[in-house]
């Protein structure tokens, strides 16, 4: 590479972006622990932070601050309008300052900054979302008799524990911020270990706007101590957490055994890319599928992982897809010409070489890529690998790898196809390619996913945006997220009845 990291960094971030410690109350504190973890940049592998192991202490001073400001009304009984002129400017804000986010995110795990999926620009229209959305959620006047009067009203849940992952820093931490916000919660923000300095510019930013001290606290930490601590909190009312299934069911585990707090939990996945033999533009198929692997080095949940092809036309799309996979630009995150990225940590490149042996004792045919780094230097690069001739049942077919690793798996009948979609237990996003109308309705209708996304073409524009909502099947969550009935699940449904 042209550009080293030490000259990008210098060049894209702002001094003083070494200091991690937890936001509470308005401003940066000392965390109760001395204790701290190393980070490593993951272009480069050299040594980057000391983040704070964090402790049972600072949960503390974070949800009792979050549950102070709840009860005074600061923010939870604010007027509407005024709810929605500050988040509207803290979208703003966030706007401003998406290149420096897009960095941090870019330098602590490795998302490209010229990558515009779920960057920084998209979390501020995630807030301007919710901004206007205040107002939109709406109770409802029950008929009733001649003597009483029933109405069913929103109410905020309280203090929201936001535990994120590291793949997204920015816009995972608004997907969560944003909703509770708007609802009038107050919030604890958990990032991952991995992934600190963006959330705590979002906490400064947030008080900036005009957001009161004490609304939105962040407190950095490992999961076995933060998020362990915020899950059997009995003075939290609703965690809403986006990870690994197996840490989700951790927080299922942690509310039934506290004060049965509602758990919102958007898990891991093992999506199908469904591909019929109808007429289908296999450019624009080959393109998109290589696409959803390559994005952020297949670090994505609902990344489409599993291709399923009818076998006609399945060494067309095999051929077509690999010659995407060729057109990468490998590099530092932080370089605007990369395209594809480093894996998040040694471990995580690690977990992707042992899926990659495992593909090749499964049977399958390795048709692209290989368990090694695949460039020379340092920095935890991985080569995007493609199998074809996969068993439905291999691990590689079963199992999240949370990297870029494309399973090829053929068909010969709608049936079929439908069985293998629906053999995991995941149910988080499925994609169907098919120009026939029927076909399409039929998938809609059969697969089990909380999004079904039906391509007769190339896709292209943003669709309905940020007003979307999801709501996973079996073991990739529980809950809705996203658009107005994602806002909903950080309310309280409260019934009024009036006797008169």
């Amino acid at each position: 590479m042209a550009t080293t990291t030490s000259n990008l960094v210098s060049a894209k971030l702002p001094r003083g972006i070494d200091a991690v410690t937890p936001f509470i109350d308005g401003g940066r504190v000392s965390a109760a622990d001395p204790k701290t973890v190393r980070t490593f940049n993951p272009s480069s592998g050299e040594a980057l932070l000391q983040i704070p192991t964090g402790s049972v202490i600072d949960v503390q001073r974070a949800v009792e601050s979050a549950r102070k400001v709840f009860r005074d009304g600061r923010w939870s009984q604010l007027p509407p309008s005024k709810k929605e002129a500050t988040l509207a400017r803290f979208a703003a804000l966030i706007k401003k300052e998406a290149a420096t986010l897009d960095a941090l995110d870019a330098l602590e795990m490795g998302k490209p900054v010229g990558l515009k999926a779920f960057n920084a620009e998209g979390a501020a229209g995630h807030v301007e979302f919710f901004a206007g959305a205040i107002n939109k959620v709406l109770g409802a006047v029950l008929p009733s008799d001649s003597r009483s009067f029933v109405t069913q009203i929103h109410v905020p849940r309280g203090v929201i524990a936001a535990i994120v992952p590291w793949n997204f820093p920015t816009f995972n931490a608004i997907l969560k911020i944003a909703p509770a916000l708007a609802a009038g919660n107050s919030v604890v923000l958990k990032p991952s270990e991995l992934s600190s300095l963006s959330a705590l510019r979002l906490a400064e930013l947030a008080v900036e706007a005009g957001v009161p001290e004490g609304v939105l606290n962040v407190v950095p930490g490992l999961g076995e101590t933060v998020g362990r601590a915020l899950g059997l909190h009995s003075d939290v009312d609703m965690v809403a957490f986006t990870g690994s299934t197996a840490v989700g069911k951790l927080m299922l585990q942690y509310s039934g055994s506290s004060n049965m707090k509602v758990v919102l939990a958007e898990c891991g996945g093992k999506s199908p890319q469904i591909v019929f033999n109808d007429g289908v533009d296999t450019d624009s198929v080959a393109a998109s599928i290589a696409q959803s692997i390559l994005t952020n080095q297949g670090q994505v949940c609902s990344t489409g992982s599993r291709v399923l092809v009818h076998q006609s036309i399945e060494e067309e799309i095999l051929t077509k897809v690999l010659a995407n996979m060729r057109t990468i630009k490998v590099g530092d995150a932080l370089d605007d010409a990369t395209t594809f990225g480093p894996l998040v940590t040694r471990q995580q490149l690690e977990k992707v070489h042992s899926y990659v042996e495992a593909g090749k004792s499964s049977g399958a045919k390795l048709a692209y890529g290989a368990s090694d780094a695949g460039r020379s230097g340092s920095g935890y690069f991985v080569t995007p690998t493609v199998f074809a001739n996969v068993p439905p049942q291999a691990r590689i077919a079963q199992e999240e790898i949370f990297g870029p690793v494309l399973s090829f798996i053929s068909f010969s009948s709608e049936e079929e196809a439908i069985r293998i979609a629906n053999d995991t237990m995941y149910g988080l996003a499925a994609f169907v390619w098919t120009r026939n109308l029927a076909t399409g309705l039929r998938f809609a209708k059969s697969v089990q996913a909380g999004l079904v996304c039906v391509n007769a073409c190339a896709i292209t524009g943003e669709g309905a945006g940020h007003g979307i909502s999801i709501e996973p099947y079996g073991q990739s969550g529980v809950g809705t997220e996203s658009g107005l009935a994602g806002m909903e699940s950080y309310l309280r449904r409260q019934l009024v009845w009036f006797n008169h």
